[in-house]
């Protein structure tokens, strides 16, 4: 079976200072009483969308939040979903957004804890779904029938992208040697590999679908779904358990007091439209997705 999290060299695609790093450059160690710690914060972002389009509306959300703290904010688009996990746990990631199965390893592996995540207008927590949409001529009528079709998904280690549909396949008593699976890179490429003509089926989740459909790339009246998942709480701020308390706390009061408007342009990409606040999360807001790596039988050779 393809290995969920494949474990690879940390490189960024991105790299956004911005500012220089503030004081003396004091280690993690030496940080107290809410202290930038190394003089600056690293905040990690997943690829889930292309990078040039994420950088701008994340650069958005770290100058907020780089106000509030009085540090400086490094915003990093990662490689990939086990790039920012390796990030977090070898130290060169203080905060990082994880999608909600990838913060299920960021947590065993890297001790990230949550912190926040994103909230609608009435201020409640936002969900997803992942789904699997042919086209509407496709003879496809339900996940039964991928059997011996190909399926493209977006990039290992995706909840919505990877975890969930290859689950529900699992499900219908399909094999994976039974339908050909194609990574395509990430959530808009699975998409395209569909709209293009190049797979029988692709998973398209339902922040995806809102992207596209809002950018004009995705014409629904030409497809259909033929499955979909439970909703999926949205992805968490986390920040790294090596971290003083006292910085910790600074952190979760500052997400938690950034405006809406600092937001507004990331919740775009995860369909929170208004977007509210970030609200408040804990270990026990993703333990279904704790839940579904135990049914999947995933274990530390996965990671």
């Amino acid at each position: 079976m393809k290995s969920l999290l494949r474990l690879t060299a940390v490189t960024a695609l991105a790299v956004l200072p911005l500012l220089a790093a503030c004081g003396g450059g004091e280690s993690t160690t030496e940080a107290s009483g809410g202290a930038c710690p190394n003089g600056k914060v690293r905040f990690g972002v997943e690829p889930y969308e292309d990078p040039a389009k994420l950088k701008p509306a994340y650069g958005v959300l770290a100058k907020a939040l780089e106000e509030k703290l009085g540090c400086p904010v490094e915003l990093q688009v990662v490689e990939d979903y086990s790039a920012e996990v390796l990030a977090m746990r070898n130290g060169q990631l203080e905060l990082a957004q994880f999608g909600p199965l990838g913060y299920v390893f960021a947590s065993t592996k890297a001790g990230a804890e949550p912190l926040a995540s994103f909230a609608d207008a009435s201020g409640a927590l936002t969900t997803y779904t992942a789904g699997i949409w042919v086209p509407a001529d496709s003879p496809i009528q339900s996940i039964a029938d991928l059997k011996g079709k190909s399926l493209a998904l977006s990039s290992a280690g995706s909840t919505s992208g990877d975890a969930l549909p290859r689950y529900a396949l699992a499900q219908a008593g399909i094999a994976e040697a039974d339908v050909k699976l194609n990574y395509a890179g990430g959530h808009p490429e699975a998409l395209l590999a569909l709209t293009n003509g190049k797979v029988d089926s692709a998973e398209i989740n339902s922040q995806q679908l809102a992207t596209a459909e809002a950018a004009g790339q995705f014409d629904r009246s030409k497809f259909r779904q033929v499955w979909t998942s439970d909703p999926i709480p949205n992805d968490p701020i986390t920040v790294a358990s090596s971290l003083d308390p006292a910085f910790k706390k600074k952190v979760a009061d500052a997400l938690l007091g950034l405006d809406a408007d600092a937001v507004a342009q990331v919740g775009a990409f995860l369909d929170v439209t208004p977007p509210g606040p970030l609200v408040a999360v804990t270990k026990d807001t993703y333990r279904p997705l704790f839940d579904l790596a135990d049914k999947l039988g995933l274990t530390e050779k996965d990671v």
